[in-house]
């Protein structure tokens, strides 16, 4: 059961709060003087303290430290009265998670208090990179002794200690936040925080604020000052997940952070200083996005000051029994079945799957199983009809196949010198257009008009190889050889 310890000397402030919160699932432990909440901490090691900015003559400032040395990854979410905000705002600066205003909005508190719990839960769950122990399910781990998975831990040995920006690249469901995490845990920043975004999963009008906080009536609906992710984060490690979703405009305040370290709050003139990591994770095709205008070429480069590519599960095919075992021990206490073993025939079925949902799908499937399976063994009966073909169903593209000549590559050349000779303009799109009708032809074909495989062939996103096939088809014809 997760624990959460409120330190303020107003006791019918205490015993609200602990009413209000405490669940079968939160303990909520109260404290009305400095000495009885160190007390606590050190006892119960709560991962989030809600502590006033006044505890009599004692300033919770000097608390705040105290509860900093006894566990430096403790969230500390201050309450202050009106007239003390800004000194709320400076703690921010030394590493406190929030600050809440007195009176109280109880709807308010539970939201803040239920994320910075999320978070605890995260900054304490370490990634493990060695699996010593497949019945250990206390933690998500890194899985797998296959070349593929080794590497990847060996670069995430020799990054992690380092202070450079990582970029983490992958396809959905490859485990980009659980490498994310391992980088943080094996960090020298791993006892400040560690929080995690996804751009794509909050709409483009809110995502500046989540990241750099706003200031009171920068907009409709903002009824206070709101410290965003990158203020949080100040010492830290912050990881953008999605980040080929996030908005031109939000990309060039994110390059100036980069660059000088500085910000502003939405609707605010004052310019804040941090100090942060960014990992960035996405499964798109960052360097097509730069060429088609839809991601800052200078933001690309100061995200990826190292570059992590992750495996998809079909390259890692040998993995897959130590994987599917792990999620067996872990959903089995989870769920409370008592699966026992994995049968071969349905270890080989696991194997003859492609995977394209990775090991996320992987999960779902175990864990659906072990809801279905009769017995002690899990048999291939119980896992996804789907999985009981010779290999994944595919979807034939609804497109035209392009038809590439011999003669193609050619016709490109003299293409480009025929333009270049007639002074046309646009040479550039127009040429980089006819390129795709030869490569994307060429890759459609060979893999018989299946979107899937094409985009695999070409190291492209489905969603962007469908883009360029409209283009093409809307776009220029190849001259005729002939």
């Amino acid at each position: 059961m997760e624990s959460l310890l409120v330190i303020d000397d107003e006791v019918g402030i205490c015993k609200t709060i602990q009413n209000i919160l405490q669940s079968d699932i939160l303990r909520v432990l109260i404290a009305s003087t400095a000495a009885e909440g160190l007390r606590l901490l050190r006892e119960e090691m709560p991962h989030v303290v809600l502590l006033d900015i006044r505890l009599g003559k004692m300033s919770g400032l000097d608390l705040f430290k105290q509860v900093h040395e006894v566990d430096p990854k403790a969230l500390v979410i201050f309450i202050t009265g009106h007239g003390t905000a800004d000194t709320a705002i400076e703690a921010m600066k030394i590493g406190a998670y929030d600050y809440l205003v007195k009176p109280l909005d109880f709807e308010q508190l539970q939201q803040v208090v239920d994320q910075a719990l999320k978070i605890g839960r995260l900054m304490h769950a370490a990634a493990a990179i060695d699996d010593t122990s497949l019945a250990d399910d206390s933690s998500d781990r890194l899985v797998g002794n296959g070349p593929s998975m080794q590497s990847i831990c060996k670069q995430i040995g020799r990054i992690a200690p380092q202070n450079v920006n990582v970029l983490v690249l992958g396809e959905s469901g490859t485990g980009k936040e659980l490498v994310a995490r391992a980088l943080y845990q094996h960090s020298r920043r791993n006892q400040a925080a560690f929080l995690a975004i996804n751009c794509a999963a909050i709409p483009e009008n809110l995502l500046e604020s989540e990241l750099f906080g706003h200031e009171q009536g920068a907009f409709t609906g903002a009824d206070r000052r709101r410290i965003g992710k990158f203020e949080q984060c100040h010492h830290g490690t912050l990881f953008l997940d999605e980040v080929g979703d996030m908005p031109l405009a939000t990309q060039a305040k994110i390059l100036r952070l980069l660059q000088d370290g500085q910000f502003q709050r939405v609707g605010g003139n004052e310019t804040l200083s941090v100090d942060v990591r960014v990992i960035a994770a996405t499964n798109q095709n960052l360097e097509s996005m730069i060429e088609d205008g839809r991601f800052r070429r200078d933001l690309y480069y100061r995200l990826r000051g190292v570059t992590l590519h992750l495996p998809s599960l079909r390259e890692r095919l040998d993995d897959i029994p130590e994987l599917a075992h792990y999620f067996l021990f872990r959903f089995n206490r989870q769920l409370g079945t008592a699966v026992q073993s994995i049968s071969q025939d349905a270890l080989d079925k696991l194997q003859h799957y492609r995977w394209p949902g990775n090991i996320r799908e992987l999960q779902s499937v175990i864990r659906e199983a072990l809801i279905v399976s009769t017995g002690p063994t899990l048999l291939p009966e119980f896992l996804s009809i789907e999985l009981h073909s010779d290999g994944p169903v595919e979807v034939e593209t609804t497109e035209p196949i392009v038809s590439v000549n011999q003669n193609a590559w050619k016709t490109l050349g003299d293409f480009v010198e025929q333009e270049m000779t007639q002074s046309s303009v646009d040479i550039y799109r127009r040429a980089l257009i006819h390129f795709d009708r030869i490569i994307v032809g060429q890759a459609m074909k060979l893999s018989g008009g299946l979107q899937s495989r094409a985009a695999e062939i070409l190291g492209l996103s489905r969603p962007t190889l469908r883009a360029k096939i409209r283009t093409m088809m809307s776009g220029p014809q190849q001259p005729d050889p002939n």
